[in-house]
């Protein structure tokens, strides 16, 4: 059995925030941001070398494909806690040890309902019953594993009497993170502040323990709510990736983590998060997920940078500190936009790639190269956005690729019908058909559909943008799939949009077909 994390990390400085990315368990829970085993394991890899303290791999109960990969990143992960999540039931917190067991520093996080609406809609039970479910459970995975960590669910609507007492029952049953969940992003900063407050003020023993705040981002304010808390004494803080999770989503890592650093004046914390890797960790949770993040988001949108009015452009000629609070390098951003042609070399590239965070041997330079010199040819010039594009398709494609579109024509105009003649490599052998259609997308994906009949499954998202300007940027089009619960997102992009179309929709088919083999995750929450 392993040293406690709390007993670890307890004894730091007060200034000290620790980062517990959700991003595996809490954002997967997104609708259709279901990722792939190899997806999952290279975020966790990501997110433990730039310093996340804890990662939530996952909800091992919830099915083998969540066991498998927490499991594996309890394995592979060399310095971050790897925390699984459990509900309050033997069962969950038995297969949620058997996950996290192999881990450096395995954490299990349990949780329950506490607020009225919770027990007595979606449990069923008494207050009584509540606590004593709290008890049996907790002291269950405190037998288990050292380090524990519980949630009282739907905290922020929860009877202040109540909260303290489910709270005090927790810790003494051997609790060492007490986590406190806005679940459904209902309170504001002053409350959220307040509710740590009261609980520091109310709990006995809970001053040995660590506060963790975990905030949904239902009315906008899930970053504010966190730091607010993190203010009145949370240490821990609960967050994802682009602030990916269900409804409208969780804390953004990248936020608080900067908002830490540039206004350190105001909030003298730290955290341990190698901030220069945030724009990387950004690209690679969007693409796996195929949730593009927003233009104008925060930290890691296109536009955090991005100058158009002319007294912004004046001021940032003179001084960038006139309109910029950080520096573009501070997370990871590359302020050079154009620097290769079909000119450049297999050296620039590589060079290139580095940095903007991917690292590949010499067999990957070579493919990525080939690809590249593809793109080239057809584009005057290759931004850095091109290159990420170009990097997310490699990724996506190179695992489970049972289907892939040798050839594609299609015809389209203002005179019907549209047509599209197309060629798809399927388990090695070549397949090729004609198919019509409301459109030359509409033909394209009716044409895979000839060739790899899936008619339980239902096009859910067809998203279509551009990388670049011109009329020569690339389109990186994603596309979503949903068959009986399972659902699978493809992306790719390529100057032309159609071809974009069908690569993006027969990525996600092969991946409808691994999830045809794994159960769907069930939607739980904390």
């Amino acid at each position: 059995m392993t040293t406690p994390s709390a007993d670890k990390q307890a004894p730091a400085k007060q200034d000290r925030v620790l980062i517990f990315d959700t991003t595996l368990r809490d954002g997967e829970q997104s609708p259709g941001a279901s990722m792939t085993h190899e997806e999952k394991l290279a975020i966790a890899e990501l997110l433990d070398d730039m310093g996340v303290d804890i990662i939530e791999a996952g909800f091992p109960i919830a099915s083998e494909g969540d066991f498998e990969a927490v499991s594996d990143i309890a394995r592979l992960a060399k310095r971050s806690v790897i925390c699984g999540l459990a509900r309050a039931s033997i069962g969950d917190i038995d297969r949620c040890w058997d996950a996290v067991r192999h881990a450096k520093r395995p954490r299990i996080h349990t949780f329950i309902g506490t607020s009225p609406l919770h027990r007595e809609h979606q449990l069923s039970m008494s207050k009584e019953q509540v606590l004593e479910k709290i008890t049996a459970t907790v002291s269950h995975a405190r037998n288990l594993c050292e380090d524990i960590q519980w949630s009282p669910m739907d905290a922020t609507r929860t009877e202040e009497d109540f909260l303290c007492l489910a709270i005090e029952t927790a810790v003494k049953a051997g609790a060492t993170t007490i986590n406190i969940p806005d679940t459904v992003g209902y309170t504001a900063p002053g409350e959220s502040a307040q509710i740590i407050r009261m609980l520091l003020e109310r709990v006995p023993g809970l001053d040995k323990c660590i506060i963790a705040t975990h905030c949904h981002n239902d009315l906008g304010m899930a970053t504010a709510n966190s730091l607010a808390a993190v203010e009145a004494g949370a240490r821990q803080i609960e967050c994802t990736i682009n602030g990916l999770g269900e409804r409208a989503g969780n804390t953004a890592l990248e936020e608080v983590v900067m908002a830490l650093r540039v206004r350190n004046d105001i909030m003298p914390f730290s955290t341990g998060v190698d901030s220069t890797r945030l724009m990387q960790a950004s690209r690679m949770v969007a693409s796996a997920a195929g949730f593009p993040v927003q233009f104008n988001k925060a930290i890691v949108g296109k536009n955090a940078f991005a100058h158009e009015s002319g007294i912004h452009q004046d001021g940032m000629l003179k001084h960038s500190g006139t309109f910029e609070i950080m520096r573009p390098a501070d997370v990871g951003l590359n302020a050079t936009a154009l620097v290769l042609g079909k000119h450049s070399g297999r050296h620039a590239l590589k060079n290139k790639l580095k940095e903007l965070g991917y690292e590949l041997g010499d067999n990957q330079i070579a493919d990525v190269f080939v690809r590249f010199k593809a793109l080239a040819d057809r584009k005057k010039e290759v931004y850095d956005e091109d290159l990420v594009a170009l990097m997310e398709v490699e990724a996506s494609s190179a695992a489970n690729e049972r289907i892939r579109v040798k050839s594609l024509r299609v015809v389209c105009g203002t005179e019907g019908p549209q047509t599209a003649d197309l060629v798809l490599e399927i388990d090695g052998a070549d397949h090729e058909t004609h198919a019509t259609g409301d459109g030359p997308v509409d033909a394209a994906f009716n044409a895979v559909k000839a060739l790899v009949p899936h008619g339980g499954a239902r096009l859910q998202l067809y998203q279509v943008h551009a990388v670049t300007e011109g009329t020569d940027a690339q389109a990186t089009v994603t596309v979503r799939l949903e068959e009986e619960g399972k659902i699978a997102s493809g992306q790719s992009a390529d100057t032309d949009t159609v071809v974009a179309s069908t690569k993006a929709y027969v990525n996600a088919l092969n991946k409808l077909i691994v999830r045809r083999k794994k159960s769907a995750p069930q939607a739980l929450s904390a």
